[in-house]
């Protein structure tokens, strides 16, 4: 469809590298990283989180210590307690990034779509095309759930429901002017979002299969249409 997203520009527009992740999180941690230069801040929050990640995806965030995090960062426990108090609060650190990205992302493609077809296209994009960039923080985030402090297991869950929740919303506005079909839009706004989580869960999956993000994305959309759309 004209005006849908493409991987490519997508990432040129949104500027999720990691460094401008985690400048961004500095400046909004200033009173909590105990460090002044933000070129130095920034560099070490790179490796730090770098460093968390891999060692979430490779051996779960309960078996991560501090120790095993300042091996692989590189930096030492003393220079780990300047950006963070404890493996509590790094965690909520990288989830609360994320939970403000992911938003924004999808919030930022949306916001000029009136045609609920045309917004419905932007979100499942959206969606797709910054979890192919931040596929780290997604599978920590669904793998590691249940091993995650009160707290942030209840955020976890309530950012997957509050991202359902939008496709619903969308759908059942698109069925109210008659461009949906009159079909259970819970239903299948937890069907989109189990595709959505399929691309980042199972990478190794579509790679095999010579699959990019883009062909996924449009398979999706497609496959959706066919059930969703109103005949003209």
């Amino acid at each position: 469809m004209q005006g849908d997203l493409k991987f490519a520009s997508f990432k040129q527009d949104m500027n999720l590298t990691m460094e401008a992740l985690c400048r961004e999180l500095f400046l909004q941690n200033r009173e909590s990283v105990r460090i002044i230069k933000e070129e130095i801040a920034v560099k070490n929050l790179v490796k730090i989180l770098n460093a968390a990640l891999t060692l979430c995806n490779r051996k779960g965030f309960a078996s991560m210590s501090l120790r095993d995090l300042s091996k692989e960062s590189g930096l030492s426990m003393g220079a780990l307690y300047t950006y963070f108090a404890s493996k509590d609060d790094l965690l909520r650190l990288l989830q609360s990034q994320g939970r403000t990205v992911v938003l924004r992302a999808i919030e930022t493609q949306i916001g000029g779509a009136e045609h609920p077809r045309i917004k419905l296209r932007k979100a499942i994009q959206a969606h797709l095309y910054v979890s192919e960039i931040m596929q780290p923080w997604f599978y920590l985030s669904y793998m590691e759930t249940k091993n995650f402090p009160r707290e942030e297991h209840k955020k976890a869950i309530e950012a997957e429901l509050f991202t359902e929740k939008l496709l619903i919303d969308i759908i059942r506005a698109g069925q109210e002017k008659g461009v949906f079909k009159p079909i259970n839009s819970e239903l299948l706004g937890a069907v989109i979002k189990a595709m959505l989580q399929d691309w980042y869960l199972k990478r190794w999956k579509y790679s095999q299969r010579r699959v990019s993000v883009d062909k996924y994305s449009a398979f999706v959309l497609d496959f959706i249409e066919s059930y969703l759309v109103s005949e003209p």
